[in-house]
Parts: structure tokens; C-alpha cells; sequence
């Protein structure tokens, strides 16, 4: 899979079948989207996804960005796995925002792309004030020669899946609906780096990472199952508990995700880590003293140690 970034024009001129969206949750309906697009890609012509970074919401929204459910590594992986020929992410900023539908669909569908046929959700809109839709795609697909399919909305017990959706059941805590819709297991992922090594003195060492995707749908304390990721990484998934947030027992200001492996006690620094999600066990909260917190800790651990093994 190819993979093109910001205004590096790939120009196909070939010809494309071109998916066009944020793919935000890269959830079962997405998925529909981009089979729909993979099986339509024939007699030479590349299957494309034409994708938004940062996601729109968060340019027009900048102090109440939408949590992200996927960073774009996952995004990319997931792309690659879907069997997609070439993925475009553009920059979405205020000159993209600001383009006409009209000079969208001339310049990146038709020039840059080629687009013999356009694949889109049944409720995109894009250019200019939104001033795009369907019935313009249409009547463009007609003057320039390509096909358009809007591809309804993928329900799941009669509830349209949408990242929406997903972000409402990650914040109640129901992983098992987040996992239906996503149609796989949220994760959280980042580099390992190394923190004031509080946890290690306290006798819960943690790793310590930033999300690769924020802000984060998930705060609190998690019994979690995580695995090293990359070359020589053995795969293998470790069960532990996880705190989500800003850490306000120790004065803390930046988001931090800490996980504590239980049993285990090598190096990570440096390394990526993937955290899975089995339950929430609390909120964040302040304590008095260490002595509170480590008490804390100490029910934590059990409490997850008891929550992973009833699901095991």
C-alpha cells in the first residue's frame, strides 16, 4: 500500500476508485465503505482512500476537539489489512475548509485522483460551508464521467454505528458494545518513555506512555490487558491494571496513560506498548497521602486481578 501525505498530489492518471471521508472510528460501517470501494476497483484502476488529518471537527471545534478512537498508525494498519492500493491524507486546515466543492471535486477527485468512481456515506458532506453533498457529486459524476455510490449506514441492533456511538459506550465503560461497532477491540497505543520513576519507589512500577491518538475517550483507573508492539516483540498479552488522566494524587497537568504489568518487570523504555481494555474499576481521585494512594493501588490491583480472571 502506498501511502501519500499532506499536498504531495499522487495523480493516478489511471484512474481510481476513491473512498472519501474521516474514517475517525474505522468501525464496521467503514469498513462496508472501503469493501465496497476494494471490490469495485477493477480492470486496472487503483482502489483509493482519500482521508482528513486533523480531523475536521477538531479544526472547526479546537477547544472541544471530539475524542479520537484511532490514531492514524492503527488507521493506516487497518487500511493496509483492507487491501486498499494507496491511501491520500490530507491536511485539513482553513484553506482546505475554505475550497469550493466545486474546485474540490476538479482538483482532487478528477486531476489529482482520476476518479472513474467515487464511494462515499450516505450523509457526507464536504467543500465550502458544507455546501457539497450527494446530489452535487451526482450531476459532477455526469459532467466528468465517474460513477458515485453512497453506501447507507451499517446498523447494529438498529442503532446507526458511528463514532459517536463508539466514544458514548467507551465513556459508559461497555467495551463489549465499543468492541460490536468497532468490530474489534479499542486499544490505546504510544511510545514508552521513562517518568519520575514515582511508581517504582511506591512498589507499583508503571509504563508510561501518551496516547499516539488524543484526546482520549477513556479517564480512570482500568483493569487492562496490554503487549509490546514491534520488531522481536513476543505478541503476547499481559494482564495488568492502567490509570488514564492527568494524575492529580502527584500534581500532574499532561495526560498520561500508566500501566502496571503484573509479574513482570523488564525494560520498556522506548518501546510501544498497546493497551487493551477489560473494565473500568474507578474515576481518578485525589488522596490525603502516599500512604492513601498505595492503599489505593493495592485494592486496585486486586480488584483487577479479580476482574480478569472471571473473563479469562
Amino acid at each position: 500500500m502506498r501511502f501519500v501525505r499532506d499536498n504531495q498530489q499522487p495523480r493516478l492518471s489511471a484512474g481510481s476508485v476513491v473512498a472519501v471521508g474521516s474514517f475517525d472510528g474505522m468501525h464496521t460501517g467503514h469498513r462496508t465503505l472501503i469493501r465496497h470501494c476494494r471490490t469495485s476497483a477493477r480492470d486496472g484502476l487503483d482502489a483509493v482512500v482519500l482521508t482528513f488529518e486533523p480531523l475536521p471537527e477538531a479544526l472547526f471545534r479546537p477547544l472541544t476537539p471530539p475524542a479520537r478512537i484511532t490514531s492514524v498508525r492503527q488507521k493506516l494498519a487497518l487500511f493496509r489489512a483492507w487491501g486498499m492500493d494507496l491511501v491520500w491524507m490530507m491536511r485539513f486546515n482553513q484553506a482546505l475548509a475554505a475550497m469550493p466543492a466545486a474546485d474540490f471535486v476538479q482538483e482532487i477527485l478528477v486531476d489529482a485522483l482520476g476518479v472513474r468512481h467515487l464511494v462515499i456515506g450516505d450523509d457526507f458532506r464536504f467543500g465550502r460551508a458544507r455546501e457539497g453533498d450527494l446530489g452535487m457529486l451526482l450531476e459532477s459524476g455526469t459532467r466528468f464521467g465517474f460513477q458515485v455510490d453512497a453506501i447507507e449506514a451499517v446498523r447494529e441492533n438498529g442503532e446507526r454505528v458511528s463514532s459517536s456511538a463508539i466514544r458514548h459506550a467507551l465513556q459508559a465503560g461497555d467495551f463489549a458494545q465499543a468492541e460490536r461497532l468497532l468490530g474489534r477491540a479499542f486499544t490505546v497505543e504510544g511510545r514508552v518513555y521513562r517518568g519520575s520513576q514515582l511508581g517504582r519507589r511506591l512498589g507499583y512500577p508503571t509504563a508510561n506512555l501518551r496516547p499516539a491518538a488524543e484526546p482520549c475517550p477513556l479517564h480512570g483507573v482500568f483493569a487492562v490487558r496490554a503487549r509490546v508492539l514491534g520488531p522481536g516483540a513476543p505478541g503476547t498479552w499481559l494482564d495488568g491494571v492502567a490509570s488514564l488522566g492527568w494524575r492529580p494524587a502527584v500534581g500532574g497537568t499532561d495526560f498520561v496513560v500508566e500501566v502496571h504489568l503484573f509479574d513482570f518487570d523488564q525494560d520498556l523504555y522506548g518501546r510501544r506498548l498497546e493497551v487493551g481494555f477489560v473494565q473500568k474499576l474507578r474515576d481518578e481521585a485525589d488522596f490525603d497521602d502516599m500512604d492513601a494512594l498505595v492503599a489505593q493501588m493495592r485494592e486496585d490491583e486486586r480488584h483487577a486481578r479479580r476482574v480478569i480472571a472471571a473473563q479469562a
